[in-house]
């Protein structure tokens, strides 16, 4: 009977953290002053959606290459697309070397959702 009331004491108190403390956190419920809980529309990271150029040039050879196929990497940011591995893990291991002006353009589009 002991046993049993120590479980459903812990129990509750796991309940009520999981419902009102650290677990709102965990479920993604934290700090929103918006969206669903109030009814003022949708949360800001339903409103953004990434959308892959339908080509891109591999910055360590030139090739162009196709995003579904592609190995890619993110640097400072930017969504960079490769060949192969082979020139994914050459960017990657000096990225600097591979980024300029012309280059390190954004690869990254987003576009808005309002449905």
């Amino acid at each position: 009977m002991e046993a049993l009331l120590y479980f459903i004491v812990w129990a509750g108190l796991l309940f009520l953290m999981m419902r009102f403390g650290c677990g709102r956190h965990v479920m993604g419920r934290g700090h929103t002053h918006h969206s669903s809980e109030t009814g003022n529309g949708p949360a800001p990271s339903q409103d953004l959606k990434w959308v892959p150029p339908a080509t891109d040039t591999d910055p360590v050879c030139g090739k162009t290459v196709r995003p579904e196929g592609a190995k890619s990497s993110v640097f400072d940011g930017t969504v960079y697309y490769f060949c192969s591995r082979d020139c994914r893990e050459i960017f990657e291991a000096a990225p600097r070397q591979y980024v300029s002006p012309t280059i390190g353009t954004p690869q990254t589009q987003v576009e808005h959702s309002h449905g």
